[in-house]
């Protein structure tokens, strides 16, 4: 079970799922810090006293940048969006890091529209990602379906082109044996 906090419980968006929640593990401060990965972003919380608390969302379509760190006691993770936003964490937990860092890899490569590159360097006591997404200059006004469909020449029904036909040879525009020639060719498409 994921240990959702409260205060993301009221910020969530209809049916998004939380998959990972990774809590700072440093027990010096009041309240903690939290890493939640859903179905559709990246969430900063950071809990404060008295019921306040700051939450910055980085959604897939505009996270740029993740860089990962996992050493023999804990895990750091840096994001940054495509408008300039940074948030950094430290001291998270390092073994529901990994399972988060995947996830959102798994994210970034389903959103992206041009893949993401990936670093990784693996030493004796930890190891470290750095995942980039290119600037993208799609627009993501459209579903990718109705982009191609405007992209892709339609052909034209041979039934219309029969009925355009007769009017070009009704106005006299064509002979009959012009009419005639191009019927039987449009007659062989039906």
């Amino acid at each position: 079970m994921v240990e959702v906090p409260p205060e993301l419980s009221e910020n969530l968006y209809p049916n998004e799922k939380v998959l990972f929640s990774v809590k700072k593990k440093l027990k010096t401060e009041l309240k903690p810090k939290y890493l939640i990965v859903t179905d559709r972003r990246v969430i900063y919380l950071d809990q404060k006293i008295l019921g306040r608390y700051e939450l910055i969302d980085f959604p897939y379509e505009k996270l740029e940048f993740v860089k990962f760190k996992k050493g023999k006691i804990g895990a750091e993770f840096i994001l940054q969006s495509e408008e300039g936003k940074t948030v950094k964490l430290s001291w998270m937990d390092k073994n529901e890091a990994k399972d988060a860092i995947e996830a959102i890899r798994d994210a970034l490569n389903a959103t992206a529209v041009e893949q993401i590159s990936i670093a990784k360097k693996k030493g004796l006591l930890g190891e470290e990602w750095s995942i980039s997404k290119p600037k993208e200059t799609v627009a993501r006004t459209l579903p990718m379906t109705q982009v191609i469909e405007k992209t892709t020449p339609q052909k034209e029904d041979p039934i219309e082109k029969l009925k355009k036909l007769k009017e070009l040879y009704e106005a006299g525009v064509i002979s009959k044996e012009e009419f005639e020639e191009k019927k039987k060719k449009l007659l062989d498409q039906i």
